[in-house]
């Protein structure tokens, strides 16, 4: 073999290893969180702001494997929500909501969420024209839900609730399939945003056309609403909810390289009135509403399941507080706090911050601090942890 030969060879060699190593390079490259190499949605979900306890004040940055970044601080010290949305009543203690079909469907973007009998909130039992497009239908005769039916089933991508009453005198009633009597007034509302993020005009536009159609079949009459109107009503609430949306966290973990049997961690959980729960964590719920507390999840990015828990171990759990949706969250957190405490002791696990550092007391106060002050922000623009109007707006 010739010198010249032999170069060739050796020289396709490489070339082709090293295509191989360039083509893995890109791989890994493309393969990693970038925002420019995802695609670009209309509406993206909103991203709950889940708080660690660290003490630093430093900003936090991204996590590299697409978990929500962490924020520190005091919550709510530098809150400036979207005006329109929030700005106060003149007078609260003597504004009247005027219930009428046709005055909350002309709701505009100025109108403050505003208090209802002293909770923040309106109760479940009444459309919230603050967080919902209202559309009031006038029905030529009063109608049954059996004449709604088709509009109690619409599924649109955003929650859809149905209200009737007999008449102005009377209060609203929610519709659905098993509801009986006849309704003079009827109201469709479309919550305008969740944690996936605002209604989308489709959205929107899909809404008053199912409406439309009832209004054509009952008949009723039927006016729509501004689409442009709503949609900015939608995107501004979004915004205002996604600067509210935190969750408190704490881990217990073991100390490197030790883990926690499955099997072992459901007994203590269950034993301390955990339940696991369809989405993959154990759920603490209060014992007379039913409400969930607290939830217990995994600190890897695994789910619970059944299966799982019989077969792996772990290095640690997140006792994880959802801020919004927790009736006297500060309560609830030295609630949680205790349980934290005691399932660290029983596993010979940590109480640790998201540095690895041993939570002190002082840590304690300063993370009981975040919670008062997560809550505080959404009491300030009539949000009341735990109420129908939370459980809506931070629903996923």
């Amino acid at each position: 073999m010739s010198t010249l030969q032999l170069g060739l060879i050796i020289a396709g060699v490489l070339l082709v290893v090293g295509v191989i190593i360039y083509n893995q390079w890109q791989e890994r490259r493309l393969k990693g969180p970038t925002a420019s190499s995802a695609p670009v949605e209309p509406r993206s979900p909103r991203v709950t702001e889940r708080v660690e306890p660290t003490l630093s004040n430093a900003a936090a940055t991204p996590a590299t494997d697409g978990t929500p970044a962490f924020r520190t601080g005091p919550i709510g010290s530098e809150f400036e929500p979207p005006i329109e949305v929030i700005a106060p009543p003149a007078d609260t203690t003597t504004t009247v909501v005027d219930e009428t079909p046709s005055a909350m469907a002309t709701a505009t973007t100025a109108a403050p969420l505003a208090p209802s009998k002293g909770q923040g909130a309106r109760p479940a039992s009444m459309p919230d024209h603050e967080i919902e497009c209202l559309i009031p239908l006038q029905p030529a005769a009063p109608v049954t839900v059996a004449a709604l039916s088709a509009g109690l089933s619409a599924r649109i991508g955003k929650p859809v609730r149905w209200f009737g009453r007999i008449d102005a005198r009377s209060d609203w009633q929610r519709l659905d399939a098993d509801t009986a009597g006849s309704f003079g007034e009827i109201v469709a509302c479309l919550l305008l945003a969740d944690r996936n993020g605002a209604a989308s005009r489709t959205q929107i536009d899909t809404f008053i056309r199912v409406v439309g159609d009832m209004a054509s079949t009952l008949p009723a009459a039927f006016t729509p609403p501004d689409v442009a109107q709503e949609l900015a009503r939608a995107e501004s609430l979004d915004r205002l909810c996604a600067e509210l949306d935190v969750q408190i966290g704490l881990t217990v973990q073991k100390p490197d390289p030790g883990s926690i049997a499955g099997t072992r961690l459901r007994g203590v959980a269950e034993a301390a009135g955990f339940r696991l729960g369809p989405g993959g964590r154990f759920e603490y719920a209060h014992e007379d509403t039913g409400a969930v507390l607290y939830m217990l999840q995994n600190l890897r990015p695994d789910p619970f399941t059944a299966e799982s828990l019989r077969l792996t171990a772990t290095n640690g759990v997140v006792f994880l507080l959802d801020v919004a949706r927790t009736a006297d969250p500060v309560r609830t957190f030295d609630q949680m706090k205790l349980a934290a405490k005691r399932l660290a002791k029983t596993l010979g696990a940590e109480l640790v911050d998201d540095n690895h550092r041993p939570l002190d007391d002082a840590a304690f106060t300063v993370i009981r601090e975040q919670v008062d002050g997560a809550a505080e922000a959404l009491r300030a623009v009539h949000i009341e942890p735990g109420s129908a109007r939370a459980l809506a707006l931070f629903s996923a």
